[in-house]
């Protein structure tokens, strides 16, 4: 063979070896793509066909009931948590992290008992102290508007033995949107310039006492008041949120709108209304405060951490259906598939569930404190809070190159549940709101899966209508698709995420651009004055 025909030859081999290479290449793309699509096709089929959902929100929400932080419903959510998650084979443990004032719900009978006889709506707030087993009847008495603070200190003697009224008694009982559907234009808007007058002089009134809210129901409960009446109207129909008490001795407790506004009315007039209140509750003392954790062990990179995070604990008005149930089964759904689908994850799925997130993020703020060694090897956290709607809106949380990754991984999401999420980058880093912040603080990359409304501000959170009738199963079966989805292609990628920050905008006050948000210690001994 000659000199030409042997570069001939091994030119032609060349190119068939580069050929065979990339035929070769494109092949195992095809079939790694395949490989995805096939999982992916499995983790929809099982969340379609054998959803777990409904059931895991009958357990928690109606058996096990609201889960405030300190409370025996907190512990057995959790090891209800556990014991669940023990049957699909996942390992999972509650871990403390502090301690919290100990305190549990009882019954809360609320009556007028003159001028006539009429059973109220309301209940005892959070932490209230109780009436001992006792009915307490008193007269009602609304603290006038009196000058300046010394005024206050004169008259405040005159609500011993009395129920004091401690809101303003709305104007109307009925929500914006039902006076702009009937009323007349004119009429919407005098009834709206004489709420904001009313409401502006009610502030008032309270700023002159020279108190806070906490200091004026302090300042009732030392003169020898009963008790002190607020309503904490939603401004939705049959809806008042419901917090915590500021009294240490008398009972807190809220009435709806309705027959605050009657008391208040009767009260106004002169007719003197009398109430009975029978409000049971128990202190516990100091009680752990935990988190709820769930772990598939990582095959390849255990070391390294897809979390799916959502608040364990809420406010005990209601049975904390959307703030934050949803959010709790969404990512205990979200797990279970994926421990039947994809039981040998290349990196540590986690679940965490956390504690105390309405006083302060103080579960998941803890766990960023007590494990330096997970939250720097983070892949990525998902965090899902705000209500039942269908997962909306996705931002970047300031991380330069989130929509890389994001971007891939979104790609195998279903186009009729990827179509609708906005997705904003590089966005900008939350400060708080929920537990995905605690995590960006510390510079790992979390995220909001952020829902569409239902109505969320003002129907169920932190309301006594967050209830499980309020959840929209089709659109948390949707996330929980999502979440699987997004957990298994964060698990598969073979890139780890970048927690490069973008340099943020411009802060209009200072002129110079925006800081990152800065860790925050974690309250370790909770609901003690």
């Amino acid at each position: 063979m000659n000199t030409k025909q042997t570069t001939t030859s091994f030119a032609l081999l060349k190119r068939g070896t580069r050929i065979f290479f990339m035929a070769m290449l494109v092949s195992a793309n095809v079939s790694y793509a395949q490989s995805k699509k096939e999982t992916v096709d499995k983790i929809i089929k099982e969340a379609t066909e054998n959803s777990q959902l409904e059931n895991l929100a009958h357990e928690l929400l109606d058996v096990v009931g609201p889960r405030l932080v300190g409370t025996p419903q907190m512990k057995q959510a959790s090891d209800w948590a556990v014991a669940k998650y023990a049957t699909w084979g996942i390992t999972a443990k509650k871990e403390q992290w502090g301690e919290w004032r100990g305190w549990e719900r009882g019954i809360s009978h609320i009556d007028m008992v003159y001028p006539r006889i009429k059973s109220l709506e309301g209940t005892q707030l959070a932490w209230s102290p109780s009436t001992k087993g006792k009915e307490v009847v008193g007269e009602m008495v609304i603290y006038p508007d009196l000058p300046d603070s010394v005024s206050f200190r004169s008259w405040l003697p005159s609500v011993k033995g009395k129920f004091v009224m401690f809101s303003m008694n709305q104007p109307t009982g009925r929500p914006d949107y039902n006076w702009q559907e009937f009323a007349t234009p004119e009429s919407f808007e005098k009834m709206k310039s004489s709420r904001t007058k009313q409401t502006d002089a009610w502030r008032s009134r309270i700023s002159k006492t020279g108190l806070n809210l906490k200091a004026l129901a302090l300042a009732f409960e030392s003169a020898g008041a009963l008790g002190v009446v607020t309503s904490n109207w939603s401004s939705g129909f049959g809806v008042n949120k419901i917090f915590g008490a500021n009294t240490t001795k008398i009972p807190s407790i809220d009435i709806s709108l309705e027959d605050y506004g009657l008391l208040y009315r009767l009260t106004e007039s002169g007719n003197k209304p009398k109430i009975s209140v029978n409000v049971g509750s128990k202190e516990l003392g100091m009680v752990p405060a935990f988190n709820t954790i769930a772990e598939i062990k990582g095959s390849e990179k255990p070391n390294e951490y897809v979390i799916l995070s959502a608040h364990f604990d809420s406010w005990d008005g209601g049975t904390g259906a959307t703030d934050n149930g949803t959010g709790t089964i969404t990512m205990m759904e979200a797990i279970r598939i994926l421990k039947k689908i994809y039981p040998n994850p290349k990196r540590t799925i986690l679940v965490g569930h956390w504690g105390s997130e309405e006083q302060g993020l103080n579960g998941s703020r803890a766990f960023v404190e007590d494990h330096p060694e997970i939250v720097k090897n983070i892949q990525v956290v998902f965090n899902q809070d705000n209500g039942t709607g269908r997962v909306v809106n996705l931002g970047g949380q300031g991380f330069l190159n989130a929509y890389a990754y994001l971007g891939r991984w979104l790609s195998m999401v279903p186009e009729d549940i990827k179509k609708q999420i906005a997705t904003t980058f590089p966005g900008t880093p939350g400060a708080g709101g929920s537990d995905y912040a605690s995590f960006v603080a510390a510079g790992a990359p979390a995220f909001s899966l952020s829902s569409n409304s239902w109505s969320y501000g003002t129907y169920t959170w932190h309301t006594n209508r967050d209830t499980y009738d309020k959840i929209v199963f089709d659109d948390v079966r949707s996330n929980a698709i999502l979440t699987a989805i997004l957990a298994y292609m964060a698990s598969e990628d073979p890139e780890t995420t970048s927690k490069e920050k973008s340099v943020l905008p411009i802060n209009a006050r200072t002129g110079e651009p925006g800081s990152w948000p800065q860790p925050v210690k974690a309250t370790r001994k909770g609901g003690v004055n």
